[in-house]
Protein backbone atom coordinates (compact mmCIF):
# COMPACT_ATOMS: atom_id res chain seq x y z
CA UNK A 1 0.00 0.00 0.00
CA UNK A 2 1.35 3.41 -0.96
CA UNK A 3 1.49 5.99 1.80
CA UNK A 4 2.48 9.48 2.86
CA UNK A 5 3.38 11.00 6.20
CA UNK A 6 0.80 13.77 5.75
CA UNK A 7 -2.32 13.56 3.58
CA UNK A 8 -4.81 16.35 2.91
CA UNK A 9 -8.16 15.09 1.69
CA UNK A 10 -9.49 17.90 -0.48
CA UNK A 11 -7.65 20.09 -2.97
CA UNK A 12 -9.04 23.50 -2.11
CA UNK A 13 -7.67 26.50 -0.29
CA UNK A 14 -6.89 24.63 2.93
CA UNK A 15 -4.60 22.34 0.94
CA UNK A 16 -2.91 25.16 -0.95
CA UNK A 17 -2.14 27.25 2.12
CA UNK A 18 -1.25 24.25 4.30
CA UNK A 19 1.23 23.08 1.66
CA UNK A 20 2.82 26.51 1.48
CA UNK A 21 3.09 26.76 5.27
CA UNK A 22 4.48 23.23 5.62
CA UNK A 23 7.26 24.00 3.17
CA UNK A 24 8.12 27.16 5.10
CA UNK A 25 8.26 25.07 8.29
CA UNK A 26 10.67 22.54 6.83
CA UNK A 27 8.53 19.87 5.15
CA UNK A 28 10.75 17.21 3.64
CA UNK A 29 10.28 16.19 -0.01
CA UNK A 30 7.75 13.42 -0.43
CA UNK A 31 6.06 13.87 2.96
CA UNK A 32 2.80 15.41 1.68
CA UNK A 33 0.08 14.12 -0.63
CA UNK A 34 -3.00 16.14 -1.59
CA UNK A 35 -5.98 14.09 -2.74
CA UNK A 36 -8.31 16.28 -4.79
CA UNK A 37 -11.54 15.69 -6.65
CA UNK A 38 -10.94 18.92 -8.55
CA UNK A 39 -9.40 19.16 -12.02
CA UNK A 40 -6.96 21.89 -11.02
CA UNK A 41 -4.24 22.44 -8.44
CA UNK A 42 -5.43 24.54 -5.45
CA UNK A 43 -6.68 28.01 -6.31
CA UNK A 44 -8.23 31.03 -4.62
CA UNK A 45 -12.02 30.89 -4.51
CA UNK A 46 -13.03 34.58 -4.05
CA UNK A 47 -12.09 35.51 -7.67
CA UNK A 48 -14.54 32.89 -8.96
CA UNK A 49 -17.41 35.28 -8.19
CA UNK A 50 -15.38 38.46 -8.75
CA UNK A 51 -12.30 39.01 -10.93
CA UNK A 52 -12.18 35.65 -12.69
CA UNK A 53 -15.91 35.65 -13.37
CA UNK A 54 -15.58 39.17 -14.76
CA UNK A 55 -12.74 38.08 -17.05
CA UNK A 56 -10.13 40.22 -15.28
CA UNK A 57 -8.14 37.41 -13.60
CA UNK A 58 -6.49 34.53 -15.44
CA UNK A 59 -6.40 30.95 -14.18
CA UNK A 60 -2.69 31.23 -13.45
CA UNK A 61 -3.28 34.41 -11.44
CA UNK A 62 -5.61 32.69 -8.98
CA UNK A 63 -3.38 29.68 -8.22
CA UNK A 64 -2.27 29.59 -4.58
CA UNK A 65 1.01 27.95 -5.58
CA UNK A 66 2.42 27.24 -9.03
CA UNK A 67 2.71 23.74 -10.48
CA UNK A 68 6.47 24.19 -10.15
CA UNK A 69 6.10 24.66 -6.39
CA UNK A 70 4.56 21.20 -5.98
CA UNK A 71 7.14 19.56 -8.25
CA UNK A 72 10.10 21.21 -6.55
CA UNK A 73 9.00 20.07 -3.09
CA UNK A 74 7.83 16.66 -4.30
CA UNK A 75 4.29 17.25 -3.09
CA UNK A 76 2.02 14.83 -4.90
CA UNK A 77 -1.28 16.35 -5.98
CA UNK A 78 -3.70 13.64 -7.09
CA UNK A 79 -6.27 15.46 -9.25
CA UNK A 80 -9.71 14.11 -10.21
CA UNK A 81 -9.16 11.51 -7.52
CA UNK A 82 -12.30 10.28 -5.77
CA UNK A 83 -12.15 8.62 -2.36
CA UNK A 84 -14.77 5.99 -1.63
CA UNK A 85 -14.13 5.70 2.12
CA UNK A 86 -11.88 6.70 5.02
CA UNK A 87 -10.56 4.00 7.34
CA UNK A 88 -9.76 6.06 10.45
CA UNK A 89 -8.58 3.10 12.52
CA UNK A 90 -6.37 1.69 9.78
CA UNK A 91 -5.21 5.16 8.75
CA UNK A 92 -5.87 4.74 5.07
CA UNK A 93 -7.98 6.18 2.28
CA UNK A 94 -9.74 3.79 -0.05
CA UNK A 95 -9.74 5.23 -3.56
CA UNK A 96 -12.63 4.75 -5.92
CA UNK A 97 -10.14 3.61 -8.54
CA UNK A 98 -9.37 0.62 -6.32
CA UNK A 99 -6.11 1.70 -4.76
CA UNK A 100 -5.37 2.69 -1.17
CA UNK A 101 -3.33 5.47 0.40
CA UNK A 102 -1.95 5.19 3.93
CA UNK A 103 -1.25 8.18 6.15
CA UNK A 104 0.28 9.00 9.51
CA UNK A 105 -1.74 12.21 9.85
CA UNK A 106 -4.78 13.30 7.84
CA UNK A 107 -6.41 16.71 7.35
CA UNK A 108 -10.00 16.45 6.13
CA UNK A 109 -10.63 19.48 3.94
CA UNK A 110 -13.41 18.31 1.67
CA UNK A 111 -15.16 21.69 1.80
CA UNK A 112 -18.82 22.11 0.95
CA UNK A 113 -21.08 21.71 -2.05
CA UNK A 114 -23.81 24.08 -3.25
CA UNK A 115 -27.42 23.47 -2.34
CA UNK A 116 -29.38 22.89 -5.53
CA UNK A 117 -32.84 23.94 -6.61
CA UNK A 118 -35.55 21.35 -6.10
CA UNK A 119 -38.14 22.60 -8.58
CA UNK A 120 -39.33 21.52 -12.01
CA UNK A 121 -36.87 22.60 -14.70
CA UNK A 122 -33.85 22.68 -12.41
CA UNK A 123 -31.98 20.46 -14.87
CA UNK A 124 -32.33 22.83 -17.83
CA UNK A 125 -29.22 24.09 -19.57
CA UNK A 126 -27.76 27.41 -18.38
CA UNK A 127 -28.85 26.85 -14.76
CA UNK A 128 -25.70 27.31 -12.71
CA UNK A 129 -24.24 27.07 -9.21
CA UNK A 130 -20.89 28.56 -8.25
CA UNK A 131 -18.32 26.67 -6.25
CA UNK A 132 -15.44 25.57 -8.44
CA UNK A 133 -13.24 26.95 -11.19
CA UNK A 134 -15.20 24.82 -13.66
CA UNK A 135 -18.44 26.40 -12.41
CA UNK A 136 -17.08 29.92 -12.92
CA UNK A 137 -15.87 29.03 -16.41
CA UNK A 138 -19.33 27.69 -17.26
CA UNK A 139 -21.08 30.85 -16.07
CA UNK A 140 -18.65 32.98 -18.09
CA UNK A 141 -19.42 30.97 -21.23
CA UNK A 142 -23.18 31.03 -20.67
CA UNK A 143 -23.19 34.78 -19.99
CA UNK A 144 -21.83 35.63 -23.44
CA UNK A 145 -24.46 37.34 -25.60
CA UNK A 146 -27.03 37.07 -22.79
CA UNK A 147 -29.47 39.94 -22.26
CA UNK A 148 -31.39 38.81 -19.15
CA UNK A 149 -30.23 36.90 -16.07
CA UNK A 150 -31.84 35.78 -12.82
CA UNK A 151 -29.78 35.37 -9.67
CA UNK A 152 -31.53 33.39 -6.96
CA UNK A 153 -30.35 34.24 -3.45
CA UNK A 154 -29.24 37.41 -1.70
CA UNK A 155 -26.12 36.33 0.19
CA UNK A 156 -22.55 37.19 -0.71
CA UNK A 157 -22.39 34.84 -3.74
CA UNK A 158 -25.68 36.16 -5.10
CA UNK A 159 -24.64 39.76 -4.55
CA UNK A 160 -21.24 39.31 -6.17
CA UNK A 161 -22.51 37.39 -9.20
CA UNK A 162 -25.34 39.88 -9.75
CA UNK A 163 -22.85 42.77 -9.68
CA UNK A 164 -20.51 41.09 -12.18
CA UNK A 165 -23.33 40.21 -14.59
CA UNK A 166 -24.82 43.71 -14.36
CA UNK A 167 -21.44 45.19 -15.28
CA UNK A 168 -21.54 43.04 -18.43
CA UNK A 169 -24.64 45.05 -19.45
CA UNK A 170 -26.96 42.16 -18.62
CA UNK A 171 -30.37 42.99 -17.13
CA UNK A 172 -30.24 41.18 -13.79
CA UNK A 173 -33.13 40.25 -11.51
CA UNK A 174 -32.31 39.03 -8.01
CA UNK A 175 -34.91 36.78 -6.41
CA UNK A 176 -34.86 36.71 -2.60
CA UNK A 177 -36.96 34.49 -0.34
CA UNK A 178 -36.60 37.07 2.48
CA UNK A 179 -37.94 40.60 2.81
CA UNK A 180 -34.53 42.28 2.41
CA UNK A 181 -31.11 41.56 1.04
CA UNK A 182 -28.79 39.40 3.17
CA UNK A 183 -31.01 39.55 6.23
CA UNK A 184 -28.78 37.08 8.07
CA UNK A 185 -25.86 39.53 8.24
CA UNK A 186 -27.08 43.02 7.38
CA UNK A 187 -29.00 45.41 9.58
CA UNK A 188 -32.16 46.88 7.97
CA UNK A 189 -30.25 50.10 7.25
CA UNK A 190 -27.47 48.18 5.51
CA UNK A 191 -29.94 46.19 3.43
CA UNK A 192 -31.68 49.40 2.36
CA UNK A 193 -28.35 50.93 1.31
CA UNK A 194 -27.33 47.96 -0.83
CA UNK A 195 -30.79 47.53 -2.35
CA UNK A 196 -30.73 51.17 -3.43
CA UNK A 197 -27.19 50.83 -4.75
CA UNK A 198 -28.08 47.80 -6.85
CA UNK A 199 -31.29 49.37 -8.12
CA UNK A 200 -29.36 52.45 -9.29
CA UNK A 201 -27.14 50.11 -11.33
CA UNK A 202 -29.98 48.34 -13.05
CA UNK A 203 -30.42 45.30 -10.81
CA UNK A 204 -34.07 44.59 -10.05
CA UNK A 205 -34.67 42.91 -6.68
CA UNK A 206 -37.75 40.76 -6.07
CA UNK A 207 -38.23 40.13 -2.34
CA UNK A 208 -40.22 37.61 -0.31
CA UNK A 209 -40.49 35.40 -3.38
CA UNK A 210 -40.50 31.63 -3.91
CA UNK A 211 -39.26 30.01 -7.11
CA UNK A 212 -41.90 27.53 -8.30
CA UNK A 213 -40.47 26.40 -11.62
CA UNK A 214 -37.77 27.04 -14.21
CA UNK A 215 -39.20 27.03 -17.71
CA UNK A 216 -37.66 26.48 -21.10
CA UNK A 217 -37.07 24.06 -23.95
CA UNK A 218 -33.71 22.40 -23.16
CA UNK A 219 -32.26 25.75 -21.97
CA UNK A 220 -33.85 27.97 -19.33
CA UNK A 221 -35.98 30.81 -20.68
CA UNK A 222 -37.80 32.05 -17.58
CA UNK A 223 -38.23 31.73 -13.82
CA UNK A 224 -41.78 31.23 -12.59
CA UNK A 225 -42.57 32.44 -9.07
CA UNK A 226 -45.19 30.99 -6.75
CA UNK A 227 -47.26 34.19 -6.92
CA UNK A 228 -47.70 33.79 -10.69
CA UNK A 229 -45.01 36.19 -11.88
CA UNK A 230 -42.75 35.02 -14.70
CA UNK A 231 -39.25 36.48 -15.17
CA UNK A 232 -37.71 36.00 -18.64
CA UNK A 233 -34.01 35.09 -18.71
CA UNK A 234 -31.38 33.16 -20.63
CA UNK A 235 -29.26 32.24 -17.62
CA UNK A 236 -29.93 31.45 -13.94
CA UNK A 237 -27.33 31.42 -11.17
CA UNK A 238 -28.50 30.08 -7.81
CA UNK A 239 -26.60 31.00 -4.66
CA UNK A 240 -28.77 29.39 -2.00
CA UNK A 241 -26.15 28.16 0.41
CA UNK A 242 -23.91 25.12 0.78
CA UNK A 243 -23.75 21.92 2.80
CA UNK A 244 -20.54 20.38 4.19
CA UNK A 245 -19.15 17.57 2.03
CA UNK A 246 -19.01 14.68 4.50
CA UNK A 247 -20.47 11.75 2.54
CA UNK A 248 -17.07 10.10 2.18
CA UNK A 249 -16.85 9.81 5.99
CA UNK A 250 -19.88 7.54 6.34
CA UNK A 251 -18.92 4.54 8.47
CA UNK A 252 -15.48 5.96 9.27
CA UNK A 253 -16.13 6.50 12.96
CA UNK A 254 -15.36 10.21 12.57
CA UNK A 255 -18.08 12.30 14.19
CA UNK A 256 -20.13 14.39 11.77
CA UNK A 257 -22.68 16.96 12.90
CA UNK A 258 -23.14 19.90 10.52
CA UNK A 259 -19.59 19.20 9.41
CA UNK A 260 -16.71 17.24 10.90
CA UNK A 261 -16.71 17.76 14.66
CA UNK A 262 -13.30 18.94 15.94
CA UNK A 263 -12.03 20.56 19.12
CA UNK A 264 -10.20 23.86 19.59
CA UNK A 265 -7.10 22.20 18.10
CA UNK A 266 -9.08 21.18 14.98
CA UNK A 267 -8.64 17.53 16.01
CA UNK A 268 -11.26 14.85 15.60
CA UNK A 269 -11.54 12.16 18.27
CA UNK A 270 -9.60 9.80 16.01
CA UNK A 271 -5.84 9.88 16.51
CA UNK A 272 -3.92 11.91 13.94
CA UNK A 273 -7.01 13.13 12.06
CA UNK A 274 -7.88 16.84 11.75
CA UNK A 275 -10.46 18.83 9.81
CA UNK A 276 -10.25 22.37 8.45
CA UNK A 277 -12.09 24.85 6.27
CA UNK A 278 -15.76 24.81 5.27
CA UNK A 279 -16.23 21.22 6.46
CA UNK A 280 -14.94 21.75 10.01
CA UNK A 281 -17.31 22.33 12.93
CA UNK A 282 -14.83 23.65 15.48
CA UNK A 283 -14.89 24.97 19.01
CA UNK A 284 -14.39 28.74 18.86
CA UNK A 285 -12.36 29.73 21.93
CA UNK A 286 -13.09 33.44 21.50
CA UNK A 287 -16.89 33.18 21.46
CA UNK A 288 -17.11 29.95 23.46
CA UNK A 289 -19.34 28.22 20.94
CA UNK A 290 -19.20 25.71 18.13
CA UNK A 291 -19.20 27.12 14.63
CA UNK A 292 -18.57 26.27 10.99
CA UNK A 293 -17.33 29.07 8.73
CA UNK A 294 -17.64 29.12 4.93
CA UNK A 295 -15.30 31.93 3.98
CA UNK A 296 -11.86 32.45 2.42
CA UNK A 297 -10.09 33.73 5.53
CA UNK A 298 -11.17 30.77 7.62
CA UNK A 299 -9.85 28.27 5.06
CA UNK A 300 -6.54 30.14 4.84
CA UNK A 301 -6.12 30.47 8.60
CA UNK A 302 -7.11 26.88 9.38
CA UNK A 303 -4.92 25.51 6.60
CA UNK A 304 -1.93 27.37 8.00
CA UNK A 305 -2.85 26.33 11.53
CA UNK A 306 -3.07 22.64 10.58
CA UNK A 307 0.36 22.86 8.97
CA UNK A 308 1.81 24.19 12.23
CA UNK A 309 0.00 21.47 14.20
CA UNK A 310 1.34 18.73 11.92
CA UNK A 311 4.82 20.07 12.60
CA UNK A 312 4.33 20.03 16.38
CA UNK A 313 2.62 23.27 17.46
CA UNK A 314 0.27 22.62 20.41
CA UNK A 315 -1.56 25.96 20.73
CA UNK A 316 -5.36 26.13 20.15
CA UNK A 317 -6.86 27.71 17.02
CA UNK A 318 -7.78 31.27 17.98
CA UNK A 319 -9.20 33.46 15.25
CA UNK A 320 -11.85 36.17 14.83
CA UNK A 321 -14.20 35.11 11.98
CA UNK A 322 -13.72 37.42 9.00
CA UNK A 323 -14.87 37.87 5.42
CA UNK A 324 -14.71 40.50 2.72
CA UNK A 325 -16.61 41.22 -0.47
CA UNK A 326 -16.37 43.39 -3.58
CA UNK A 327 -19.53 44.46 -5.43
CA UNK A 328 -19.53 47.07 -8.18
CA UNK A 329 -17.06 49.69 -6.92
CA UNK A 330 -17.61 48.86 -3.24
CA UNK A 331 -15.33 46.82 -0.95
CA UNK A 332 -16.33 45.91 2.56
CA UNK A 333 -15.19 43.74 5.46
CA UNK A 334 -16.92 41.99 8.34
CA UNK A 335 -15.53 40.53 11.56
CA UNK A 336 -17.06 38.54 14.39
CA UNK A 337 -20.48 37.12 15.19
CA UNK A 338 -23.54 39.36 15.42
CA UNK A 339 -25.87 36.69 16.83
CA UNK A 340 -26.98 37.60 20.33
CA UNK A 341 -26.23 41.30 19.93
CA UNK A 342 -28.51 43.59 21.89
CA UNK A 343 -27.40 46.86 20.29
CA UNK A 344 -26.45 47.89 16.75
CA UNK A 345 -24.49 51.10 16.21
CA UNK A 346 -24.23 52.74 12.79
CA UNK A 347 -21.25 55.06 12.35
CA UNK A 348 -20.77 57.31 9.35
CA UNK A 349 -23.04 58.44 6.53
CA UNK A 350 -25.48 56.01 4.92
CA UNK A 351 -26.05 58.47 2.07
CA UNK A 352 -22.39 57.98 1.12
CA UNK A 353 -20.24 54.89 0.56
CA UNK A 354 -18.44 55.31 3.88
CA UNK A 355 -19.90 53.82 7.04
CA UNK A 356 -19.31 51.16 9.65
CA UNK A 357 -21.67 49.07 11.76
CA UNK A 358 -20.94 47.71 15.23
CA UNK A 359 -22.85 44.99 17.06
CA UNK A 360 -22.67 45.02 20.86
CA UNK A 361 -23.71 42.55 23.51
CA UNK A 362 -23.80 44.00 27.02
CA UNK A 363 -21.61 46.84 25.70
CA UNK A 364 -18.97 44.45 24.34
CA UNK A 365 -18.19 44.48 20.61
CA UNK A 366 -19.09 41.13 19.04
CA UNK A 367 -19.12 42.04 15.33
CA UNK A 368 -18.20 44.90 13.01
CA UNK A 369 -18.65 45.89 9.37
CA UNK A 370 -16.54 48.58 7.68
CA UNK A 371 -16.68 50.14 4.23
CA UNK A 372 -14.35 52.95 3.17
CA UNK A 373 -13.58 53.84 6.78
CA UNK A 374 -10.29 54.99 8.39
CA UNK A 375 -7.69 52.33 9.13
CA UNK A 376 -8.22 52.92 12.85
CA UNK A 377 -11.71 51.42 12.57
CA UNK A 378 -10.52 48.42 10.55
CA UNK A 379 -7.75 47.74 13.07
CA UNK A 380 -10.00 48.22 16.09
CA UNK A 381 -12.68 45.79 14.89
CA UNK A 382 -10.87 42.42 15.30
CA UNK A 383 -8.84 43.65 18.28
CA UNK A 384 -11.90 44.77 20.25
CA UNK A 385 -13.81 41.60 19.39
CA UNK A 386 -11.01 39.29 20.51
CA UNK A 387 -10.30 41.32 23.64
CA UNK A 388 -14.02 41.64 24.44
CA UNK A 389 -13.64 45.39 24.93
CA UNK A 390 -16.44 47.42 26.48
CA UNK A 391 -17.49 50.53 24.58
CA UNK A 392 -19.92 53.39 24.84
CA UNK A 393 -22.55 53.07 22.13
CA UNK A 394 -23.24 56.81 22.15
CA UNK A 395 -19.56 57.69 21.66
CA UNK A 396 -19.09 54.95 19.06
CA UNK A 397 -21.89 56.49 17.01
CA UNK A 398 -20.09 59.86 16.86
CA UNK A 399 -18.14 59.52 13.61
CA UNK A 400 -16.55 62.93 14.08
CA UNK A 401 -14.60 61.71 17.13
CA UNK A 402 -11.71 59.20 17.06
CA UNK A 403 -13.02 55.68 17.50
CA UNK A 404 -10.73 55.17 20.47
CA UNK A 405 -12.89 57.64 22.40
CA UNK A 406 -15.60 54.98 22.54
CA UNK A 407 -13.54 52.68 24.77
CA UNK A 408 -14.58 52.46 28.37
Amino acid sequence: MRGSKFVILGGGMVAGYAAKQLVELGLKPGELTIVSGDTSIPYERPPLSKGFLAGKDSEDAIRINSETFYREHRIEVKLSCDVSSVDAGGKRLVLRSGGELAFEKLVIATGARPRTLNVPGAGLRNVHYLRSLDDSRSIRRSAKNVKHAVVIGGGFIGMEVAAVLAQKNIAVTMVLNEDRIWKRFFSPEMSAFFESYYDARGVHIVKSATVAELRGNEAVSSVALADGRNIPCEIVVAGIGVTPATEVLAGSGIEVRDGVVVDEYLRTRRDGIYAAGDVASYQDVIFGKRRRVEHWDNAVSQGQYCARSLMGDQSPFRHVPYFFSDVFDLSYEYWGDASGADQVIHRGDFTSKSFSVWWLQQERVTAAFTMNRPDEEREAAPQWIEAKRNVSGAKLKDAAAPISDALK
